[in-house]
C-alpha cells in the first residue's frame, strides 16, 4: 500500500513534475509475467527513478544499512527506499548474497519484476564495470526474461556523495528482452552464467553508450595497496 501511495500520491507526482522523465523503449517491459530489470548503477536515485516510470511494481534489494540510518537523513533515506519497494538485505557475506538472490527469486516466482544492478555497486566514475553472475543465476533459476535498463544521466543529476539532486530531466532507456531459455537447467554452471552475464553487460554497454571496463566496480573503488592482484575466477 505504501508503495502505491508514494508512487501515485505522495512522491511520484512531484518527482515527475520536477525531473520530467524521458523514457525510451518502455514497451519492451512485458505487461505480465516475471521480468528482471538489469540496470547500470550510476546514482543513489536509480532505485527511485526506475520504479517511477514502470507501471508495474519493481522490487529492488539494497544493503540493510540504508534502512537503519540516524537523524533526518537516515529517516529520509529509509522512506525513499521503502516507498520505492526496496527490500533490505544483509550483504555481509556469501550466505547473505544467497539470501538476496532468494529474495528476488521469490518476487519472480510470484510473477513480479525484480530490479538488479549486475555491477553490484555504484560505478565510481560513470563507466560500466564487469557484471557479477548473480543476475545470470537469477534468470536461469526463474526463467524470467531480462530487460537491460540504461540509466543515461543519473550521475549528473545526483553524483555519488551528494544528498540533494540537481534539477534536470532524467533519461532512461529500456532494451528488448533477453531470453535465456536455451540455457534452461544450467544454473550453477559458472561458464554458462558468465556467458549470460557478459551478454547482458554488452547490451547495457550498447544502450548506455558508457565505456566498459573489464574489472569489478568494487575493485576499482578499493584498489590493492601493493602490486596488482590477479583477477579472481568468476563466481
Amino acid at each position: 500500500m505504501l508503495y502505491w501511495l508514494m508512487k501515485y500520491v505522495l512522491l511520484g507526482p512531484l518527482l515527475r513534475l520536477v525531473f520530467r522523465p524521458q523514457v525510451e523503449g518502455l514497451h519492451h517491459v512485458p505487461d505480465t509475467g516475471p521480468v528482471i530489470l538489469a540496470s547500470n548503477h550510476l546514482s543513489f536515485s536509480d532505485s527511485i527513478f526506475t520504479p517511477l516510470v514502470v507501471k508495474r511494481r519493481v522490487t529492488f534489494i539494497a544493503k540493510a544499512e540504508y534502512f537503519t540510518g540516524k537523524g533526518v537523513k537516515g529517516w529520509l533515506t529509509k522512506m525513499f527506499f521503502v516507498g520505492s519497494g526496496t527490500i533490505p538485505v544483509d550483504r555481509s557475506g556469501g550466505r547473505a548474497a544467497r539470501a538476496a538472490l532468494d529474495t528476488q527469486l521469490g518476487v519472480l516466482r510470484g510473477g513480479g519484476i525484480a530490479g538488479i544492478y549486475p555491477e553490484g555497486t555504484r560505478s565510481p566514475d560513470g563507466r560500466l564495470y564487469r557484471g557479477k553472475t548473480g543476475v545470470a543465476r537469477l534468470a536461469l533459476e526463474s526463467g524470467a526474461v531480462v530487460v537491460p535498463t540504461a540509466m543515461l544521466n543519473a550521475d549528473e543529476i545526483q553524483p555519488p556523495g551528494k544528498l540533494i539532486p540537481k534539477i534536470a530531466r532524467v533519461r532512461i532507456r529500456f532494451g528488448p528482452p533477453l531470453d535465456f531459455s536455451r540455457y534452461a537447467g544450467m544454473a550453477g554452471d559458472r561458464y554458462v552464467e558468465r556467458a549470460v552475464t557478459d551478454e547482458i553487460m554488452y547490451e547495457l554497454m550498447e544502450l548506455s553508450g558508457r565505456e566498459y571496463v573489464d574489472t569489478y566496480a568494487q575493485k576499482a573503488k578499493n584498489p590493492p595497496a601493493g602490486p596488482a592482484a590477479r583477477e579472481p575466477v568468476p563466481a
